[in-house]
């Protein structure tokens, strides 16, 4: 089963992806983990001041009102608008419609019990449709173009954005000049995919002794493995600038 996953790089961002996340859960009906960097969480970082504004609301997604049941065709799982995200109902919302039965077995579009492929087969397609809908739903890669043409590239996430940009700044000051591309979330948007396809290399520099990340890539996007590099710090210290530049210099 597949999770969406929020990642930020500062504690702003990180009150900014839990709000987001409670939405992101009701319009895909998922569960959705905003991944703080534990480096967040112990100790202090500058960002910018937290804001909220007073006229946003929840976005409760496609729920279905009395009105609309008495109007409409009503199927838990059934997908109307071709993105994969069934509508659904509240208890309570109507006296005699839009009650549904759920089960951990296969079900038709109408959530009624069957042990027919066709349908295990219409359900398995329609959650694939659902998070590439999520794709697009979720926050968007932030990117940051070289000064120069280049065949390098390099993607990072979360609190690694600090050192990853000082050392973008200093590679570019030797003359060796990588496009860079930081992950905010999971499933990867379709940018992320073209991003690698325009470079020969990518650096993927996370902090794991498991290259999850990279795993990820290779497995979500069908990359080749032999054109991502890793990158892995995981001493149990935050990742440096001259860590980074260290080893992309030797590579």
């Amino acid at each position: 089963t597949k999770h969406v996953l929020l990642f930020p790089e500062d504690p702003k961002e990180c009150f900014e992806h839990t709000a987001a996340a409670l939405d992101l859960a009701d319009r895909l009906q998922t569960p959705v983990f905003v991944m703080t960097d534990l480096d967040i969480g112990m100790n202090q970082r500058l960002c910018e001041p937290l804001a909220w504004d007073d006229a946003r609301d929840y976005d409760r997604g496609k729920v279905m009102s009395a009105d609309d049941l008495d109007q409409k065709d009503f199927g838990r799982y059934k997908d109307v608008d071709g993105d994969g995200i069934p509508w659904r109902t509240l208890p309570g919302t109507h006296p005699t419609r839009g009650s549904y039965f759920t089960r951990g077995t296969t079900r038709d579009p109408y959530a009624r019990y069957s042990e027919r492929g066709p349908d295990y087969i219409y359900n398995v397609e329609r959650l694939l449709r659902k998070f590439a809908t999520a794709a697009t739903l979720v926050p968007q890669p932030v990117p940051r173009p070289a000064a120069k043409r280049t065949r390098l590239g390099a993607i990072f996430f979360g609190s690694t954005s600090c050192a990853m940009h000082e050392a973008l700044d200093v590679l570019a000051g030797q003359g060796i000049h990588v496009d860079a591309l930081r992950l905010r979330a999971f499933p990867f948007p379709d940018t992320v995919k073209q991003f690698i396809d325009a470079h020969e290399q990518v650096f993927v520099v996370e902090q794991n002794r498991d290259a999850q990340l990279r795993s990820l890539l290779v497995n979500e996007l069908e990359i080749d493995p032999a054109k991502l590099r890793r990158v892995l710090h995981f001493d149990g210290t935050p990742i440096t600038a001259r860590f980074i530049t260290q080893f992309i210099t030797d590579h």
